[in-house]
C-alpha cells in the first residue's frame, strides 16, 4: 500500500534525481560522450542524491552499511534495466532519451516499493 505522504515525499527525490540524472545524461551526450558513460554517469551521481534524500526525508531513516548495501542492489537491478531501455529505444528510435523516460517511472515504483518494505525498514 502507498502512504500518501511518503509516496509525495518519493516522488519530490526522484523528481530531484531524475533532473540531475537526465541533465548529466543530456550533457555527456552533446558533448560526445557516448551511450553507456552518458547514461553510468548520470545514474550514478543521481543514485547518491536519491539514496541520501530518501534515507532523511522520506523514509526517515539512518545511513547504515546495511540499507545502504540493499539500496545498491535495488540500484542495479535498475541501472540495468535503464540501461537496457536506453539502448533499446536508441536502436528502435534513434533516441535514447525517450528510454530513459520510459525507464524513470517503472525504476520509481520499484525503488519506491523496496525502500519502504526491505531497505529502510
Amino acid at each position: 500500500m502507498i502512504n500518501d505522504r511518503s509516496f509525495a515525499i518519493y516522488i519530490a527525490g526522484g523528481a530531484l534525481s531524475a533532473a540531475i540524472d537526465i541533465g548529466i545524461f543530456q550533457l555527456l551526450l552533446v558533448m560526445g560522450a557516448s551511450l553507456i558513460l552518458a547514461t553510468s554517469a548520470g545514474f550514478l551521481i543521481s543514485l547518491i542524491v536519491n539514496y541520501l534524500f530518501h534515507a532523511r526525508y522520506t523514509f526517515a531513516a539512518k545511513v547504515d552499511a546495511s540499507s545502504i548495501g540493499k539500496y545498491l542492489l535495488v540500484v542495479v537491478a535498475n541501472y540495468l534495466l535503464t540501461l537496457g531501455l536506453v539502448t533499446l529505444a536508441f536502436g528502435l528510435l534513434g533516441s535514447a532519451l525517450c528510454g530513459k523516460l520510459i525507464a524513470l517511472p517503472i525504476i520509481a515504483l520499484i525503488g519506491y516499493f523496496a525502500g519502504r518494505h526491505w531497505i529502510f525498514k
